[in-house]
């Protein structure tokens, strides 16, 4: 089933929730989601609370008249809705919800960040017809939109993106030189290599959330298989080591030195970058605010601080101080280019960053020509993005939140614009004694009140009327 199917199926899902013969199955939906986030987490329980419910509400629908009648397909969008939505709510009380498991993530990450400097194709035994970097960056964009969802389905979908773009370029690669069909041996080694080269944020915890969570009547067939792989990758991954990679001992350590090398040494420029810029900065600041205390002593103007102000007072202190007080300080864009490349020392933080950027690290030699559109676009949208940030500074004239909202929907080229029958649906959930906010976005996702989407996207919105006779015991 396709994004689009799914978004229609949950869209329809909400619109027979608010049919006054709902009313029981949208008590029970409530009173399920409000006794779940009061208990503590624990994995293991919750995981089968979670099955255990959505088995007994799939099996109320098919004897609800709601459904009289409908089909197969209109049952099992009934789910995937159900699915969506509740996992949406929970979202922030389950995901990643034990110190040990967000350890694991940080560790992982840390380890592909090393490897990733130095592995190439052959230290997995992939064979020359079979190796296509520049390609294989359209498998590595699919698996990290991962952190963009909270449903499990969307999230199993982004896996199952990257995996299908393996399979078919094995595919093509084979029927090119005349070779058998590639099969789990040729599959998992570009498999493994392409998570490490991605390094996607949280992915010990992203599979967690999908056993756990994802229907298990749903994650059968090809998504099973191709979500067992991808286990077997992380476990491989994690326990990777010199014959893992077809190295010699010394040599592996020698390139586990030389990558952490390199990485410390980029902390550490960026770190002394981020100190001169700041300084240099400091002083230009003070040396122009003692001119315009200048200035205004000797036009005769009146001065910026009232003479029975507090800060008229004498002070030990440089004229500057006294001035410095009275002037608004916005980040200049060396500032907000010195912080940024400060935050960018972290490697979780740096590899999502680089996400919408693939070409960033490739080489001249992995360029195609229908890579040429790709960069242009993106060009296009840095540049933009960089002249209106150094714009709007130096003019100083709007306001942080417009600023920010102009941003977005100007230049992220990952932005998507909601279709017409987008809906944002708001109401009172009294029996929780909270308000909720219902947003579908563009891509399938039920985005509900403060819990947004991972990738921080800005979402437009649609006003959808509530039914005449509805109230506060619909879904939202």
């Amino acid at each position: 089933m396709e994004n689009a199917d799914v978004f229609l199926g949950l869209h329809d899902f909400l619109e027979r929730m608010r049919q006054p013969s709902a009313s029981d199955f949208v008590k029970s939906i409530k009173s399920f989601i409000v006794s779940f986030s009061n208990n503590a987490p624990d994995p293991e329980r919750d995981g089968a609370s979670v099955q255990e419910f959505f088995a007994k509400m799939e099996g109320a629908f098919r004897a609800h008249p709601l459904w009289s009648g409908c089909s197969e397909e209109e049952l099992e969008s009934a789910g995937e809705g159900l699915e969506k939505y509740v996992m949406t709510k929970l979202y922030s009380r389950v995901y990643a919800s034990l110190a040990d498991d967000v350890k694991i993530d940080e560790q992982l990450s840390d380890k592909m960040a090393l490897i990733q400097q130095f592995i190439r194709p052959e230290n997995l035994d992939i064979k020359p017809n079979f190796q296509n970097e520049s390609s294989w960056l359209l498998a590595q964009k699919e698996l990290l939109k991962i952190n963009m969802y909270k449903a499990p389905r969307d999230k199993l979908v982004c896996l199952l993106g990257c995996c299908k773009v393996i399979s078919n370029l094995l595919l093509n690669a084979s029927i090119a030189s005349n070779e058998n069909s590639p099969g789990a041996d040729e599959f998992l080694p570009v498999l493994i290599y392409v998570i490490i080269k991605a390094n996607p944020p949280q992915l010990h915890s992203n599979l967690l959330y999908i056993q756990r969570y994802r229907g298990q009547s749903r994650l059968t067939g090809e998504a099973a298989y191709f979500f067992t792989n991808i286990l077997s990758a992380e476990s491989f991954i994690s326990n990777i080591d010199a014959n893992s990679l077809s190295m010699e001992e010394t040599e592996f350590e020698k390139n586990m030195e030389s990558a952490r090398a390199l990485l410390s040494g980029l902390s550490t420029d960026v770190e002394s970058s981020s100190n001169k810029s700041n300084l240099d900065e400091r002083v230009a600041r003070n040396s122009e605010l003692v001119e315009t205390s200048s200035q205004a002593s000797n036009s005769g103007t009146e001065p910026a601080v009232r003479p029975n102000s507090p800060e008229s007072k004498p002070s030990t202190e440089g004229p500057h101080v006294k001035y410095q007080s009275t002037v608004m300080e916005v980040s200049t864009l060396s500032d907000l280019e010195s912080k940024g490349a400060a935050m960018l020392l972290n490697d979780h933080t740096r590899k999502q960053a680089f996400r919408d950027y693939p070409y960033l690290f490739a080489q001249v030699g992995d360029l195609t020509f229908n890579d040429v559109e790709e960069l242009l676009n993106q060009y296009q949208h840095v540049v933009f993005k960089y002249v209106s940030l150094s714009k709007g500074l130096s003019l100083r004239s709007s306001s942080p939140s417009s600023s920010s909202s102009e941003m977005h929907s100007h230049h992220n080229p990952e932005s998507f614009k909601e279709p017409e029958d987008v809906r944002d649906v708001t109401s009172n959930d009294e029996s929780a004694g909270e308000t909720h906010t219902m947003i579908d976005g563009p891509d399938g996702t039920s985005l509900f009140g403060e819990e947004n989407v991972g990738s921080g996207l800005m979402q437009d919105k649609v006003v959808l009327p509530q039914h005449e006779g509805n109230d506060t015991t619909s879904l939202s």
